[in-house]
């Protein structure tokens, strides 16, 4: 399992406090897919550009899609335009690979077969490896779920990485999920401008 694996599943956890928007979950996955392509050596990161490296070898056919992606021409990629190319979307590829592998079930909430349809995390070894990482409060897969807003009880500004590269990332995708965040609050003004107009004074 990747760590963009071992973050979806953890965002699939059930529970209020932990509901996760899908546009901050791929920019998320799309940052844990450059770390662990960065810890197979197939790329490395040269300040905020995204440099290949050797051919890349994970056993993770999402893994090897993205490592597919990669700009390898020069001027290389910014790690930021990486994350919202490479994020467009990416949940949902992420759920589908997941649903393929006997990871994640379909569910319907309360008795009626018609009731709201859910998705939730297969007690598997994949699962309990997720949580696993988590509990133990793994420094990669616990920011790239704060970035998110899954509380990582860690204090802020304490990410525990000592990996400049990984630290890199990190930051690129909380910069990241900022700015979308503020794409939202600006439609919703904007939205809520147009509506005050067309009902008048």
């Amino acid at each position: 399992m990747s760590t963009a694996k071992d973050l979806f599943i953890i965002a699939m956890d059930p529970g209020p406090e932990r509901s996760v928007g899908q546009g901050d979950l791929s920019l998320a996955l799309a940052g844990a897919e450059l770390i662990d392509l960065v810890g197979a050596g197939a790329v490395t990161v040269d300040g905020d550009r995204i440099v290949p490296g050797g051919p890349p070898a994970p056993d993770d056919r999402l893994l090897d899609e993205a490592a597919g992606r990669l700009t390898r021409q020069p001027p290389y990629e910014r790690i930021e335009d990486w994350l919202w190319r490479r994020g467009e979307d990416l949940s949902s590829a992420y759920r589908a690979a997941l649903e393929e592998d006997g990871e994640l079930t379909r569910k319907r909430s309360g008795l009626s077969p018609f009731g709201k349809e859910r998705v939730e995390a297969v007690d598997t070894p994949a699962r309990r490896r997720a949580v696993d990482r988590r509990e133990a409060g793994e420094p990669v897969l616990a920011a790239l779920a704060s970035a998110v807003g899954i509380d990582d009880g860690r204090p802020d500004g304490d990410p525990g990485l000592d990996d400049e590269a990984v630290t890199t990332v990190v930051a690129a995708v909380h910069d990241a999920v900022m700015e979308l965040e503020a794409v939202r609050q600006r439609r919703t003004i904007e939205n809520a401008a147009f509506a005050n107009v067309w009902r008048g004074p």
